[in-house]
């Protein structure tokens, strides 16, 4: 069995629920990630910001990038995985929540993140056809 703690991308970069829009688009840039967990002053997971909500959701409504907290695009609790889930688990979660990135938690911190390149990347063309053909049932 494959994990999700095998695939996963360890100790992502966070964002803290203050911070503005454009310091997470210049985190992100910086980084080169299109993601990154939102984390609330209690150090709990808010959410994930992607570049895309910074641009469909903020820039396209006219929120200012310079005064708009990360918080206002925390869309809920996120959708997560635990360390020892299957990797089938998260793919059928980023299917079903139409994700492509899932906080990984172990005793409910986080410890990583999965994404569809990390699926990519650690599974054989054989193994990632045969998940992807189970999650479509």
């Amino acid at each position: 069995m494959t994990t999700a703690r095998d695939i996963m991308t360890p100790t992502p970069r966070c964002i803290g629920e203050n911070d503005s829009l454009s310091i997470a688009a210049s985190v992100m840039s910086d980084l080169d990630v299109g993601a990154l967990p939102i984390f609330g002053e209690d150090r709990s997971l808010m959410g994930m910001l992607t570049d895309r909500d910074i641009v469909v959701d903020a820039v396209a409504l006219g929120l200012d990038p310079e005064t708009t907290p990360t918080r206002v695009l925390a869309k809920g609790p996120p959708v997560t995985v635990r360390t020892t889930d299957d990797v089938t688990i998260a793919l059928e979660k980023m299917r079903e929540h139409q994700v492509r990135r899932l906080p990984v938690l172990e005793g409910g911190k986080l410890v990583g993140i999965v994404s569809q390149a990390d699926v990519a990347r650690a599974l054989s063309a054989e193994q990632t056809g045969v998940t992807v053909e189970q999650i479509s049932r």
